[in-house]
């Protein structure tokens, strides 16, 4: 038995070695996709460009306008003289934000009362409006402290500790609160689910095309031995790919990493096995290589993209997505890869997921074994 799987291996290691070029492909397109994709998928909103309608010209408003341009969050275009202005510079996306102080703004401020100031925000981008918006009231917040402090100040109250509440905020795994940290580590997750499972995924079907298969037919091989044989070489060249892509996320990227690399290795190790598994039971059903290609893109590299908790949390997600991404090993490498980065998690407590990996891997290899028939059809 070990030796038709050894044999079975040879010759599909000499499948994959035959073309330099395909082999190249299959390494460098998950590293270049992972580069790409590192270098633009930011989702750190900085240097918002911001315009300010100031109408009152004092001062006071000029501090206003300061504590905006004061931080990394805003970068000041210009001052608009008028409102057609700031509009067209809304509508060219020359700004995301346009801050329009009020005539009064001063004087009401000096007088002890309350003045509104309308801020304008480029909702075209859902997201970063709300984060434009989050970052406008902690500035405002920061100012009106300020002001009551000198207001209070002014009429002899102390006010070294007036704020009832204070917050110290202490920002645990993450503390520089860099997208990076959580987006490469998730790169690598869905890298590892959609390459290596395309390139398995024409594993059978291409012999089938090529009439090739006829020879596994009347080969004394059993099935299990066939899918295994096939399998091995696919794992190890992704398996290169998660050594390459985890180097060049402590290397390039300098991805936070305060985990067990073996531990990590192990639960990449399980998770590209399920990949392949995956891979080879679309190989096995279907008739095509243009048909296996879209079947793993539509079936595997979407959902893994959306259910995996790569761009939200599973549990911020409805009941019916929870239950659809307990059926993606995607979810689970994903949970197992940020934190062992970030938080240094080990075995133990991703045992369950380990178990549950095992579990799949097991299921889907024995859908590839029994639906790979030695017969001609």
């Amino acid at each position: 038995m070990h030796s038709r799987i050894i044999a079975i291996v040879r010759k599909e290691m000499r499948e994959v070695l035959r073309d330099p070029i395909y082999l190249s492909l299959a390494i460098a397109v998950p590293l270049v996709v992972t580069i790409l994709l590192g270098l633009g998928f930011v989702l750190d909103v900085k240097n918002l460009p911001v315009a300010f309608y100031d109408q009152d010209r004092s001062s006071l408003s000029r501090e206003y306008m300061y504590s905006f341009t004061n931080s990394e969050y805003f970068h000041l275009v210009g001052l608009a003289t008028d409102p057609a202005q700031f509009e067209r510079m809304l509508q060219s996306a020359e700004v995301r934000a346009v801050v329009v102080i009020p005539p009064d703004f001063s004087r009401q401020l000096n007088g002890g009362r309350k003045v509104s100031v309308q801020v304008l925000v480029d909702g075209s981008f859902a997201s970063r409006a709300m984060v434009v918006t989050g970052y406008i009231a902690a500035i405002d917040a920061q100012f009106n402290a300020r002001i009551l402090s000198d207001y209070l100040a002014q009429r002899g109250y102390v006010t070294t500790n007036f704020m009832p509440v204070s917050t110290d905020y202490r920002v645990w795994y993450n503390p520089s609160l860099e997208s990076k940290n959580s987006i490469v580590p998730g790169l690598m997750v869905i890298n590892l689910m959609f390459y290596p499972s395309l390139l398995a995924s024409l594993v059978v079907v291409r012999e089938k095309e090529r009439g090739t298969i006829l020879n596994l037919y009347c080969s004394p091989a059993k099935r299990v031995e066939v899918i295994v044989g096939k399998a091995v070489p696919y794992i190890a060249v992704a398996f290169v790919d998660y050594f390459l892509m985890f180097l060049l996320s402590i290397g390039v990227f300098h991805v936070r990493f305060v985990g067990n690399f073996l531990v990590l290795t192990l639960a990449a190790l399980l998770y590209i096995s399920c990949c392949i598994g995956l891979g080879l039971v679309i190989s096995v059903f279907c008739k095509t290589q243009v048909a296996a290609m879209l079947v793993t893109f539509v079936a595997l590299m979407t959902p893994s993209i959306l259910f995996s908790g790569m761009m939200t949390p599973i549990a911020s997600m409805d009941r019916s997505a929870q239950v659809v991404s307990r059926f993606i090993p995607a979810s689970y490498f994903m949970g197992m890869a940020r934190g062992v980065f970030l938080k240094g998690l080990g075995f133990s407590y991703y045992l369950l997921d380990f178990l549950t990996l095992v579990v799949f891997a097991l299921v889907v290899y024995g859908i590839a074994v029994l639906g790979f028939r030695k017969k001609v059809a």
